[in-house]
């Protein structure tokens, strides 16, 4: 008894932590509703099934036959059985419905989406159905009849043990008794079961829209022509069937629906099998493509628009794969903005130069987000400076979960910049945190890597106790402070100090002196584990991504509906086409889908933990379902601010999953799908060290595609043939680019964000992939000789992202180069940079350099990524920048001698430097940079005269 109640209060404890995490937060009602739909569903599920249960024991014991003569086994069971009866007619119901209600009780979204359903406005090629159908009804009917079939098949099948138990039903050699009352009781379930069965197998006939076959997913040529008109019959049969049950329970003559059912299973094998069979094998194999076609077309329009890929624009790019001078011209935008950071390698470097105590930490990915600095938008490299208790020499309770208790600060690097040296170039950074963001609330209390728990808030007047950051006025070591806001439950008064204690099964919460009347305990504190607890109904994005908003600092969080039950739409695993260098593979509750909507923006305070909301696709059906479920969890987008808009993206994931979608869905000519004869994939990155297929992640840039008429905030990825199976060719086939800048500042999306535009290769032309670029730099003997200067000492050379740019009439890769040392403090640093444009590479200090080498001093210019200024050689008039030989006519005779003289002596040193590396001459070497050098200054210095 007591044991009981301890464990009682124990699950209690749990529940009411809940309702105060919940309450806290505001949104309570989210809870509440999951718990009374899940305890009215287990009710119905419950008595849904012990009712019929019960029953069907009753009756067929009540209407047993009195004085039934038993044989010796039987008799036997009965004489076991009898002192037990009571119990078990109440019993095996009983918990035949507890395992009914818990089941039922997890089909809770199932049950509230369908009372909630809201239609989609779009109807399916087939049936003429609203969408609606298949998201909601169709899932909530074939839940409904599952679970009956399997009440009345339970019930039939213990009103047979019944039976036979007391003799209704006997078995004296071939011969078989059934009592007339067993007999209506069995032939009335059967027929209940078969009416059952009628109704599921019509509802099979819109199943096939969602079922994936050989081909394609929906119903093909023979799905129509076969498989649905078979189902139609099929379910008329089975309620034929049933009709005889009805009539055998009258007349007592079992030969009627024996018949009926064989007469089913032959159906079933004809119709439902051999006849689908020969239609496909000598009518649609011998002229698949031309008979497929029209449902090769329902599938990719439907695939297209369930993907939000079918307004993708399409534009043929007749890329060139020769540098001339001039070709960067008009892209100069562009290439100023190229990001030569990579985020996912400069961490350690953040580590070393930003996170002064062992208690801090970066993540091992940072963001990139951007920030209008001077006007002008600027990509950065993001991080928050989080907490790692892991670092405590001293990890004591009170240091764990009262003192250390939150990170400090962001710490941002422009994206196209690096120092002298190769380090960074912050416009973030410091504690306390100055720079070129403003003031905003630096403190972290809820961040990727937050404690489990931490008790924060005092009294008023009290000295602090929460470590702020670690430095201080008048010669301080450390500042203290004390969380001032709402971000967790209080724990005020004993009884909350228990629940916590238990939950967390931890005496200190209920015992320790710093715990006080004004104290909180903030958990749950991960960005996705918040969001995910009060929307369980959204799939979140696996990136969430912190930005300084509002004098804040807020974790944004993109957020999915999805649904597997989209009309001839083809389900992807959304683990499969997520994973990348940058993501590993990860759990879904629902992996296979096949319709996906970023239908939420989602944001969580660093500070205090607020959760909110945003529909960002207020026509998405399921998320209107939703917000009927959920009425005011959600905020309308109009509810943004200007300052959260302007650092809005589009979601990384969902690029992931349209570029797996496009790579056979970009062909939208039946014939052409069928042939297969233009499927493409994501190329595997090339800088991975894995041994296992992974592919390379999407970038954000701010670059100006193709159709655009200024630069912006992008993210991209490319394409190279799908070989099946095969060695691929890695050429480029595709260029897939994503507007992901939500507008500016004004709070208004902006009319291009989520546009996407798939620039489309000639087969004629070969501009070489990824794969391609990084074995050429890797095996090119000048570079390799430099690489082998850089590795001296020890130090490791470290390819950083390679990225690629419609730019110059072609596509440009550029790929930052680092060079870590050896030593437990060591962090890689920029140090050179590789420029590829078609079979033209270029391997400089700077990305200046290197495409003033490749281009012809017509580079542009990218902003703080030179030690020394790019130099641009300015063209003959009225050839546009076209020409093979850069003029140096400045109108000065003199001096256009003289510029003339020193441009031979670069092209010189340039020629000597190449021999130097080729001949590992490191004195060589050193004398033609040198040369170099001074050549190019003394060029600016006539071209600045």
């Amino acid at each position: 008894m007591i044991a009981g109640l301890v464990i009682l209060f124990f699950i209690f404890a749990g529940l009411y932590a809940d309702v105060l995490w919940f309450d806290q937060l505001g949104f309570l009602s989210v809870l509440t509703t999951q718990w009374i739909a899940s305890a009215v569903l287990f009710v119905i599920g419950f008595l849904g099934m012990a009712v019929p249960v019960w029953v069907s024991i009753q009756l067929a014991y009540r209407l047993r036959p009195v004085y039934a003569k038993l044989n010796s086994q039987v008799d036997r069971y009965q004489q076991v059985i009898e002192p037990l009866r009571r119990l078990a007619m109440y019993g095996i119901p009983a918990l035949l419905g507890l395992f009914a209600g818990v089941a039922a009780a997890t089909h809770w979204q199932t049950i509230l989406m369908w009372l909630n359903r809201t239609e989609a406005g779009t109807t399916d090629p087939q049936f003429g159905f609203d969408v609606s159908f298949y998201l909601f009804d169709l899932p909530f009917y074939q839940s409904l009849l599952a679970f009956s079939s399997a009440v009345v098949l339970i019930s039939a099948l213990v009103a047979l043990a019944t039976s036979y138990l007391y003799g209704a039903i006997r078995i004296t050699g071939r011969e078989v008794f059934v009592a007339k009352a067993a007999r209506v009781q069995i032939a009335v379930t059967a027929a209940i079961y078969l009416l059952l069965q009628g109704v599921s197998i019509w509802l099979d006939q819109y199943s096939t829209l969602t079922q994936a076959n050989d081909l394609i997913t929906g119903a093909g040529y023979t799905d129509v022509s076969a498989t649905i008109p078979g189902r139609a019959i099929l379910a008329g049969i089975a309620i034929f069937v049933a009709i005889l049950f009805l009539v055998t329970a009258f007349i007592g003559r079992w030969r009627l629906p024996v018949i009926g059912t064989a007469l089913l299973i032959v159906s079933s094998l004809l119709i439902g099998s051999l006849y689908p069979w020969v239609v496909q094998r000598f009518q649609v194999d011998p002229s698949a493509k031309t008979l497929e076609a029209p449902y090769i077309q329902r599938n990719i329009d439907l695939t297209r628009d369930a993907y939000g890929v079918a307004d993708v624009e399409e534009i043929p790019y007749t890329a060139t794969t020769e540098a001339t001078p001039g070709a960067l011209r008009a892209d100069a935008e562009t290439t100023a903005n190229i990001r030569i950071l990579d985020p996912a390698l400069v961490s350690d470097a953040f580590a070393q130069l930003e996170q002064f105590k062992q208690y801090y930490q970066f993540p091992a990915n940072l963001d990139v987000d951007r920030y209008t600095i001077d006007g002008k938008s600027q990509d950065t490299v993001v991080a928050v400076r989080d907490l790692d208790l892991g670092g405590l020499s001293s990890e004591t309770w009170v240091n764990s979960s009262v003192v250390y208790t939150h990170g400090y600060g962001v710490v941002a690097a422009y994206g196209n910049q690096r120092s002298a040296d190769g380090q960074p170039v912050f416009l973030e950074n410091g504690i306390p945190t100055s720079g070129a963001l403003g003031e905003f609330e630096p403190r972290v209390y809820f961040g990727e890597t937050s404690p489990t728990y931490s008790i924060v808030g005092a009294p008023e007047g009290s000295d602090p106790v929460e470590l702020d950051y670690p430095s201080g006025e008048d010669g301080a070591q450390q500042t203290y402070t004390t969380f001032s806001g709402e971000g967790g439950p209080s724990l005020s008064g004993p009884f909350n100090k228990l629940i916590y204690a238990l939950k967390f099964q931890s005496e200190q919460i209920f015992l320790a002196n710093a715990v006080n009347d004004e104290s909180q305990i903030l958990y749950d504190r991960d960005p996705i584990t918040r969001v995910q607890k009060v929307a369980p109904y959204l799939t979140l994005d696996s990136d969430p991504y912190p930005t300084v908003v509002d004098g804040r600092i807020k974790w944004v969080v993109d957020a999915y509906t999805t649904s597997a039950s989209y009309p001839y739409s083809t389900a992807v695993s959304l683990s499969d086409a997520i994973a990348d260098t940058e993501t590993p593979e990860q759990p879904f509750a629902l992996d296979n889908i096949n319709y996906m909507r970023n239908s939420v923006k989602a944001t969580v305070d660093a500070y205090d933990g607020s959760v909110t909301l945003y529909a960002w696709d207020e026509k998405d059906p399921l998320l209107q379902t939703w917000q009927k479920i959920f009425p005011t969890t959600v905020e309308p987008m109009s509810e943004m601010s200007g300052d959260l808009m302007s650092h809005v993206r589009y979601p990384a994931d969902m690029f992931k999953v349209q570029r797996s979608v496009l790579g056979k869905y970009h062909v939208t000519d039946p014939g052409s799908f069928y042939s297969e004869d233009d499927a493409w994939t994501t190329p595997n990155d090339p800088v991975s060290p894995s041994t296992n297929t992974t592919l390379q992640p999407p970038y954000y840039l701010t670059m100006q595609m193709p159709g655009q008429e200024a630069p912006s905030y992008s993210l991209y990825s490319t394409f190279i043939p799908n070989a099946s199976g095969e060695t691929s060719r890695n050429v480029l086939t595709g260029y897939l680019a994503a507007d992901a800048d939500a507008g500016a500042t004004d709070g208004e999306r902006a009319d291009g964000y989520g546009k996407l535009r798939l620039l489309t290769l000639p087969n004629d032309i070969t501009v070489p992939g990824p794969g391609q670029v990084q074995a050429k730099f890797n095996g090119d003997p000048t570079i390799s000789a430099e690489l082998n200067l850089l590795k001296q000492g020890q130090s490791t050379v470290l390819n950083g992202n390679l990225l690629t740019l419609p730019v110059g009439g072609g596509l440009l890769y550029v790929q930052p180069v680092y060079v870590q040392s050896t030593g437990e403090t060591s962090y890689p640093l920029l140090q050179k940079v590789l420029v590829a444009f078609g079979d033209q590479i270029a391997f400089e200090d700077t990305l200046d350099t290197a495409l003033n080498v490749l281009f012809g001093g017509e580079s542009g210019a990218n902003a703080g990524d030179t030690d020394v200024p790019a130099v641009e050689t300015p063209t003959e008039p009225g050839t546009d920048g076209d020409t093979t030989v850069p003029s140096t006519e400045t109108g000065n005779p003199e001096v256009d001698a003289q510029l003339q003289t020193l441009l031979a002596q670069a092209k010189q040193a340039i020629a000597d430097k190449q021999a130097a590396l080729a001949a590992n001459d490191l004195a060589a070497f050193g004398v033609a940079d040198k040369k170099l050098s001074d050549t190019v200054e003394s060029m600016l210095t006539l071209i600045g005269q």
